[in-house]
């Protein structure tokens, strides 16, 4: 898209050069036509000279045909020129527009990532939080059943002594 612009530009460039040369040339061209105009007043004035002075107004004549031909290759430039202009603002603003988005989006999934990394921390928090009650209800479990296998064996033991003295009784 930037390789796009740049071409644009010089093309833009070098079509306002040319321009300034075609005016440049008018501008000759018109002071050329003037000092034909002195030359030729100057030769109707002498009569001897009237074969050079239809070939000046021939010239002329040719210098005013170049003139319409400028003139008009001028026009047809300045509408090039414009559209160009035309087609390079709409280019700049489809890619400010496009750069924006962009931006905007860019905004979002920040966002959307910050959301989750909020979302990811809090729920290490609480999975920390259970492995540990998880591992104190272990603990307790196991106090409990160390407590239950001690009473199981005083109570086999009790059982046990129970049965002997029945049998002794």
């Amino acid at each position: 898209l930037e390789a796009g612009f740049s071409e644009m530009r010089n093309e833009l460039q070098s079509r306002d050069a040319l321009w300034r040369r075609i005016q440049l040339e008018c501008q000759q061209l018109h002071t050329e036509l003037l000092k034909i105009r002195e030359y030729k007043d100057m030769q109707e004035i002498q009569i001897k000279h009237q074969s050079s002075c239809v070939q000046l107004t021939e010239q002329l004549e040719n210098k005013n045909a170049e003139l319409l031909l400028l003139a008009q290759s001028q026009e047809h430039q300045r509408e090039e020129l414009n559209k160009i202009r035309n087609h390079l603002y709409r280019e700049e603003q489809s890619h400010c527009s496009e750069q924006e988005r962009m931006k905007t989006e860019i905004s979002d999934l920040t966002e959307e990532l910050h959301q989750k990394e909020i979302t990811i921390a809090t729920i290490m928090k609480k999975a920390s939080l259970l492995e540990r009650q998880l591992k104190m209800e272990l603990e307790i479990k196991d106090k409990l059943l160390a407590k239950q296998q001690l009473l199981d064996f005083r109570y086999k033991v009790i059982k046990s002594e129970n049965t002997h003295l029945k049998e002794m009784v």
